[in-house]
């Protein structure tokens, strides 16, 4: 191999490894979130050969997932959230990129910003539109059927999977964490 070299994960994941050329990543920025959508292939060379790769995101409705277990969170959203967040950034989840969006009082005391894979924003409106912002924008440099999303709100699924995304339920991501 010249160049660089890459390996072949679970559920059709490739990533590339620490060796080599590091991968090329386009971000899009949408201003009004504060939400990054990864562009949809990375490539690497090998041989002489240029080869695509694409990313797998996961989009977590943090709350709606944070709702779905009657745990206490009511009484402190935002302790909850960050338990959230911290169970995301140590969970093996196959993704390359996960983003948590967070909305209202949930965003208190959890900031913004990337950790190792994941990555929490803060909706400045409806988390629900955040989320289908993030979706589209990801569907505008791809197709979108690298993007799934966390959530039980049915409004929001039909919305997700218009634009392209799948969507799993949280008990499918609490019982991966």
């Amino acid at each position: 191999m010249t160049g660089g070299a890459a390996t072949l994960a679970s559920h059709g994941k490739c990533r590339v490894s620490q060796f080599g050329d590091a991968p090329r990543r386009r971000w899009r920025k949408d201003l009004d979130h504060g939400i990054c959508a990864i562009l949809s292939v990375w490539s690497f060379h090998t041989e002489g050969l240029t080869y695509a790769v694409r990313v797998q995101v996961l989009i977590v409705d943090g709350a709606n997932v944070v709702g779905s277990r009657p745990d206490g969170w009511w009484r402190d959203r935002a302790g909850a959230a960050r338990r959230l967040q911290e169970q995301l950034s140590a969970a093996g989840l196959p993704y390359d990129e996960v983003v948590l969006v967070l909305e209202g009082a949930a965003k208190r005391g959890n900031p913004t910003g990337q950790d190792g894979r994941l990555r929490t924003v803060h909706a400045t409106g409806s988390g629900d539109d955040a989320i289908v912002e993030a979706v589209m924008a990801q569907a505008d440099i791809g197709d979108g059927g690298d993007v799934t999303v966390v959530t039980a709100d049915r409004v929001l699924r039909d919305r997700v999977e218009a634009a392209g995304a799948t969507s799993v339920s949280p008990s499918w991501l609490l019982d991966q964490l």
